[in-house]
């Protein structure tokens, strides 16, 4: 392209640096972002967000923050999108204060954060065992925005792993009043709660539900149960759910 003559752009270099960070080249992403300012091309705020969130990725936090520092000494204003990449790298490493101070800077620069903002430090929070934290921010969530069906799913994954199955079963149900659909891993992570408290009757009630909606599911999960019901001799259930199963292998309208 530039040998031909034609100049890349800010859509140009902005493909180049999105496709070079998936592909785990971030340091020549970085090369590209240098070499757009020396051709006098100024980087935008998606450019920078997605070098912020692929150097988190990487655990090289100093490295997203300096690229964070970078980006404002240019004059460009962070977005909720650059401050959620600098929210999940700092997740990322177990650093929950400064992630803190993101969302209050957030706050002082009048960017509002958006249901991304509270489910990455949501799923952060749980990935480094602090569930009480993550709970409390699932319950000031709704008066930021309103959480989505990944962040039930999320919370109701942490209550079972938790053994605390009772109040994995009333999150549930208040998703299924919010009308959300529930995904393959929202049904496996209650499942997989409910084999592992002996709750078996009820798992084999939502696999029921689970192929009826069209998802299939795990092949862990329906395992699971499976190995639980002939158990206890319930080789009834288990012929009644795998030709559901075989059914639904054969003809899946959701997998």
């Amino acid at each position: 392209m530039v040998d031909s003559g034609c100049k890349p752009d800010i859509v140009t270099y902005g493909i180049m640096v999105d496709i070079l960070c998936k592909a785990g080249q971030t340091d020549e992403a970085d090369e590209i972002v240098n070499e757009m300012e020396f051709n006098g091309c100024q980087p935008t705020s998606f450019i920078y967000s997605v070098l912020i969130h692929t150097y988190g990725i990487e655990n090289r936090i100093e490295d997203a923050i300096d690229t964070f520092l970078q980006m404002e000494r240019n004059g460009v204003r962070p977005d909720v999108a650059v401050y959620n990449s600098l929210l999940g790298a700092f997740c990322k490493v177990n650093k929950f204060q400064n992630a803190y101070k993101v969302v209050d800077e957030m706050d002082r620069k009048g960017v509002k954060p958006n249901l991304r903002t509270c489910n990455i430090l949501i799923n952060g929070l749980i990935g480094h065992g602090e569930t009480d934290e993550a709970f409390k921010v699932f319950r000031r969530m709704s008066k930021v925005c309103e959480p989505d069906a990944d962040t039930y799913t999320m919370m109701i994954k942490m209550f079972c792993e938790r053994y605390e199955l009772e109040i994995a079963l009333k999150v549930w149900k208040y998703m299924e009043r919010k009308q959300f659909s529930p995904s393959m891993h929202t049904f496996s992570a209650l499942i997989n709660g409910l084999c592992n408290k002996g709750g078996v009757s009820r798992a084999s009630v939502l696999m029921e539900e689970m192929m009826e909606r069209g998802i299939r599911p795990g092949r862990h999960t329906f395992g699971k149960l499976r190995k639980l019901l002939l158990k206890e001799g319930r080789e009834d259930v288990v012929y009644f759910l795998q030709k559901k199963m075989n059914l639904l292998v054969k003809e899946p309208l959701c997998d």
